[in-house]
């Protein structure tokens, strides 16, 4: 028997080359982004995700959740929010339970407004209060989408979901507003003030 809270195609995979016809049982509906969290992308290209971010994390206030692809782009996002005068601090699986630790308590508390992070802070972070998530880069799954939002709106509060998405992560824009049933509001990006 395999159990999962959710099943990604590698998992499905996995059991499929393991067990003998295999039955898969599912509890509940397809997961969906809270229906508070107002969510939007913006089409940029690669180079411009960053100037991108600095900017809306100057002009709207609240905490902010970023969420990037690899523990070096969050290393580097980081830095440069932290360059521009921005509180921030980052959290992937490279740094110590100390420093994941310290780190998440430090963005509950308020010492740091921008948290950072890889998919493993999508599922199971407890965080009240999250403003803004932000995905600087998209994720490779719909799950992973919708995990990535559902940290923010919680317990019936509003909250924002924006997606930076560049011309090499349209198959997933694609995929994501397949699954949500509708496409998600284009942006124009901002200029700096």
């Amino acid at each position: 028997m395999l159990f999962s809270a959710t099943m990604p195609p590698d998992f499905g995979a996995l059991a499929r080359m393991h067990l003998r016809n295999p039955v898969r049982v599912s509890v509940g509906a397809q997961a969906v982004p809270p229906p508070k969290a107002a969510q939007d992308v913006y089409l940029v290209g690669s180079g411009e995700k960053t100037p991108l971010l600095l900017n809306m994390v100057a002009t709207n206030p609240g905490n902010v959740l970023v969420f990037a692809r690899t523990k070096h782009r969050t290393d580097r996002v980081m830095r440069s929010l932290c360059d521009a005068g921005f509180a921030a601090q980052r959290l992937h699986s490279n740094r110590t339970q100390q420093q994941r630790r310290e780190a998440l308590e430090g963005f509950r508390r308020g010492r740091y407004r921008i948290l950072v992070a890889t998919d493993i802070a999508a599922r199971g972070i407890d965080v009240a209060d999250i403003r803004h998530v932000i995905n600087y880069d998209l994720p490779q799954t719909v799950e992973d989408y919708v995990h990535r939002v559902g940290r923010t709106a919680r317990a019936e509060a509003h909250g924002r979901a924006s997606s930076f998405a560049s011309p090499e992560e349209r198959g997933q824009l694609r995929a994501i507003e397949r699954h949500i049933g509708r496409a998600l509001p284009r942006q124009r990006r901002r200029r700096a003030p």
